[in-house]
């Protein structure tokens, strides 16, 4: 079988889809990614099959502000939410990736969740096509913006709007049933798909020594996707008074102010999150769900400092289960953020709280699993 995955330009939403990826080539089938080139460093080494093609982030944010006159950076309305994934990005993606895929003939399209130039190049060739939910389900009034918005683009071609948003035939769900929003219930079929932290193309990740001396270890993780530091230093340092060894991602070249001290920081950039999560006995982070479903499926309690409303709503549930605190939106007080992890470590029940939600996610499918399912799906689909 040939599989043809779509992805938005952005680290969180394509890195996620390399275990389903990775378990489909295994078993003997043919994977290729269709996704700005601009992801290309990260698609390398993985040697799939790529076909890249699409604007970049930063072109589709400047026309949606052209389009609109706002700015999404400053105002991700569900208004602009729409218009950026279901209207820009499919008007300046869509005709190089139904012509890369016609070239390539897949048999099945997977694409995530705010990807919506995969499942109208799947209505045009008439494929199934599955959505694979990186994070947990999208709110009320996101949904009805995004269906709005992409409605056009299906009357435009002649062609049927889904019954749901995202659209799929299937729906491959990373979010462990106590992260998901209270009453996501999709109306198609759902698989559950064990989340796992990002790991190298080698297989698993190689053993690292980091600061000793016996005492905890927790890992710094903020927002990193723009390689941008900015804010961690004076947190690092107010969270060094605690009796602790930190290890902080920083998503690019550090800078002066963080200049690591020796035997207490490590400082590590773009690193697989597999590699940072080991031996940690805590993590800080700002709530997105790639760092959130890692850090849960390895047992490990968070401070979680959201930086964005959907954010936020990560944090309060995780905080719900007991396996973390939630600071306030954007709050990152360097006390605030020290006090809160100081409380975590003092309190066993977090982590107890953190190994019941790692319990939890072990029982999902593994992407070998789904893999051979989906596979199963589609071909009972052609029999029918």
């Amino acid at each position: 079988m040939r599989v043809l995955f779509f992805s938005n330009p952005l680290i969180g939403h394509l890195l996620p889809q390399f275990p389903l990826a990775r378990a489909l080539r295994g078993q003997g089938h043919a994977v290729a990614f269709s996704t700005p080139e601009v992801m290309a460093p990260w698609l390398a080494p993985e040697d799939f099959e790529l076909m890249l093609s699409g604007p970049t982030s930063q072109e589709v944010t400047g026309e949606v502000a052209r389009r609109t006159g706002a700015d999404i950076l400053f105002s991700a309305t569900s208004h602009l939410v729409g218009e950026y994934f279901a209207g820009v990005r499919v008007d300046l993606s869509l005709d190089e990736a139904l012509a890369g895929a016609r070239y390539w003939e897949p048999d099945l399209i997977v694409h995530e969740h705010l990807d919506f130039v995969g499942p109208l190049v799947a209505a045009v060739l008439k494929l199934p096509s599955a959505v694979l939910a990186v994070a947990p389900a999208l709110e009320p009034e996101t949904t009805r913006a995004l269906a709005s918005t992409v409605h056009r683009r299906y009357l435009e071609r002649g062609l049927q709007m889904p019954s749901q948003v995202p659209p799929g035939q299937w729906l491959l769900d990373l979010c462990p049933p106590s992260l998901q929003r209270r009453g996501a219930l999709p109306l198609r079929e759902r698989v559950a798909l064990r989340p796992e932290p990002h790991r190298g193309p080698d297989g698993s990740p190689p053993a690292r020594r980091g600061p000793g001396g016996g005492r905890p270890r927790v890992l710094v993780s903020f927002d990193t996707a723009s390689g941008s530091s900015s804010g961690l230093a004076p947190v690092l340092r107010s969270l060094s008074a605690l009796d602790i060894d930190l290890v902080a991602a920083t998503g690019g070249d550090p800078g002066d102010d963080l200049a690591p001290e020796p035997g207490r920081i490590e400082l590590l950039s773009f690193t697989p999150a597999a590699e940072l999560l080991e031996n940690v006995s805590a993590v800080v982070h700002h709530g997105g769900p790639g760092i959130t479903f890692g850090a849960a499926a390895r047992g490990i309690p968070a401070v979680v400092v959201p930086g964005s409303v959907g954010q936020e709503r990560q944090a309060e549930r995780l905080a719900a289960t007991g396996a973390g605190l939630a600071l306030p939106l954007r709050d990152r007080q360097p006390a605030q953020v020290t006090a809160a992890l100081d409380r975590l470590l003092a309190d066993p029940g977090f982590t107890l709280a953190a190994h019941r939600l790692r319990d939890e996610i072990a029982t999902m499918p593994s992407a070998s699993q789904v893999a051979e399912w989906l596979v199963a799906s589609v071909s009972a689909r052609r029999t029918r």
